[in-house]
């Protein structure tokens, strides 16, 4: 599913112009975005959690070489499903 997908069911199910339709999915992305930017969780009932979670520091390897390439630490978005999704 990509969000052309997330916008065609939001047009048939609501009726409402594709151009509006369009908008409101971005609109619900662009929040999600930045939430997770300034590390905020995201908890969406009968769905599941965003987390953003630091990564550590550490050695790893390049698959093709095999040479050791220091890996930075940063942050890391990670999801949790909820029951629902879980039991599909």
């Amino acid at each position: 599913m990509i969000k052309l997908d997330i916008v065609n069911a939001v047009v048939q199910r609501t009726n409402i112009p594709r151009s509006k339709a369009e908008q409101a999915v971005e609109t619900v992305f662009d929040a999600l975005k930045n939430a997770l930017g300034r590390g905020q969780r995201i908890e969406l009932r009968r769905f599941g959690v965003f987390n953003v979670k630091p990564r550590k520091t550490g050695i790893g390897r390049n698959p093709r070489t095999g040479q050791q390439v220091s890996i930075q630490p940063g942050r890391a978005v990670r999801f949790k499903p909820g029951k629902e999704l879980q039991a599909l």
